[in-house]
């Protein structure tokens, strides 16, 4: 079976913050990602991480936009000063928490630069942190209309663009299976290039169990294939408590 994370964002979200790292640990999780820390001290958040033993794996960035805007804008043309400025505070966080990659958002865009002003943001990301892992992630359009990265094969083209060794794809069973119809082809084309994987049912994003994701699958062929990434739970947890609607993890 695939090493699993925790996404403290959707999962032990009936728990205040500080409450969620120790009972994901307590649930048999080893790492954790969190979409987004900057709500919250860093000082903090490393603190609850090394009290509970757990390895950050993932941070989203930019840091969302608090007056109610959509998340990120990495193609969204005419804001490079922003990504720039933003990405400044992104990486001193990441000094403080260490996480092992950070996803750079799209954000809402199209246009004929749009593609031009991803691949220009994401390159100066990688060059200005060489050290720290980044990745991208196509997102689908139920959940994210007007998302610029809407597809895999898309992602893998921006990636060629940017040729940069720190930069890959996340694979994420609901919007791989929600895009393309079929999570499990996605992950066997994409497998070279994936770095990091998240998992949660389709269409609901709920845990892994029924529907139309063959997840035992799914866990062998990861297996298989030699990945020894952390795949993260990112679903709303059907139940009340997050600890019910873990039994997929022993499956």
């Amino acid at each position: 079976m695939p090493r699993f994370a925790a996404n403290l964002t959707m999962l032990f979200a009936e728990l205040p913050y500080a409450d969620r790292f120790r009972a994901a640990a307590e649930s048999g999780f080893h790492a954790v990602e969190i979409l987004d820390p900057y709500g919250f001290a860093a000082e903090d958040t490393r603190r609850a991480l090394s009290e509970a033993a757990l390895e950050l794996v993932l941070i989203n960035a930019p840091p969302p936009d608090r007056a109610g805007g959509v998340p990120g804008y990495a193609a969204v043309p005419g804001g490079e000063g922003r990504f720039a400025e933003d990405l400044e505070r992104v990486l001193r966080h990441a000094a403080a928490l260490a996480p092992g990659r950070i996803h750079l958002m799209a954000g809402d865009a199209a246009g004929a630069t749009t593609r031009d002003t991803f691949v220009a943001n994401l390159r100066h990301a990688a060059d200005l942190a060489p050290r720290q892992g980044f990745t991208i992630e196509p997102l689908n359009p139920v959940a994210r209309p007007g998302y610029f990265l809407n597809d895999y094969s898309q992602a893998a083209e921006v990636l060629a663009a940017v040729d940069r060794p720190n930069l890959g794809p996340q694979f994420d069973s609901y919007h791989a299976q929600m895009i393309h119809g079929d999570a499990l082809a996605v992950w066997r084309e994409y497998r070279p290039l994936i770095v990091h994987a998240q998992v949660g049912s389709a269409p609901d994003r709920q845990e892994p169990g029924p529907g139309p994701i063959d997840f035992a699958a799914l866990f062998a062929a990861m297996d298989e294939s030699g990945y020894d990434g952390w795949v993260s739970a990112e679903y709303t947890p059907s139940t009340a408590r997050t600890e019910d609607s873990l039994g997929w993890m022993s499956v």
